[in-house]
């Protein structure tokens, strides 16, 4: 389930949302280091700055889900992305996963607007992804026949890891980790709820 045995071709055709996010978080990466932009203006104008978002620039609320710090940044979140994506987006289809991405990278901003401080500034996709492990977990507890028992197994193991170095980490968005799992969670148990949705 969470092994990658597609060949490029294969997978940018089974899994085709995942595909497009890390192929935007590749693109906007190559821009913000093309010399002739300025280095600083892509950050400047789409990062998550709690004190642009309280002067009305909302839509930080969504593209940090898109931008990362630093070349290891990106490749990190990149490389979780494909490892964890592809199956949740075999299992909703290609428009609840997309739904679920984004209302968890959200959720995760919206929190840290509400809780950090209005100098915090913050980019990755990471509370998004969170949201992932969070819709994993309910898939767990309440539908136990969409996931073996080895599968939930390693998701659980991976999500606890992966809660425990968010407070190991120095410079890590801890309530964008925190609000993501929890959004992602919710979301789960509404749509598995739902039988409508399955």
């Amino acid at each position: 389930m969470f092994i990658r045995t597609e060949s490029f071709k294969e997978f940018l055709r089974f899994y085709p949302i995942v595909s497009i996010i890390i192929f935007i978080h590749l693109v906007l990466y190559v821009i913000s280091k093309i010399p002739w932009v300025p280095h600083l203006w892509m950050y400047e104008n789409f990062a998550g700055v709690n004190l642009y978002i309280a002067d009305g620039e909302y839509w930080r609320l969504l593209t940090p889900v898109f931008l990362h710090s630093d070349f290891t940044h990106m490749l990190f979140n990149s490389f979780s992305l494909v490892l964890f994506g592809p199956a949740l987006e075999r299992i909703l289809g290609k428009g609840k996963f997309i739904f679920v991405y984004l209302i968890a990278g959200i959720a995760a901003n919206i929190a840290t607007f509400l809780i950090e401080p209005l100098t915090y500034i913050h980019v990755g996709s990471s509370g998004a992804i969170f949201g992932l492990f969070g819709y994993y977990a309910s898939i767990i507890l309440f539908r136990k026949d969409l996931m073996s028992k080895a599968n939930s197994q390693l998701i659980l193991t991976i999500t606890i890891i992966a809660l425990i170095m968010t407070f190991l980490q120095p410079n890590i968005n801890i309530t964008a980790h925190f609000f993501g799992l929890l959004a992602g969670f919710l979301l789960g148990i509404a749509f598995l709820k739902n039988k409508k949705n399955w």
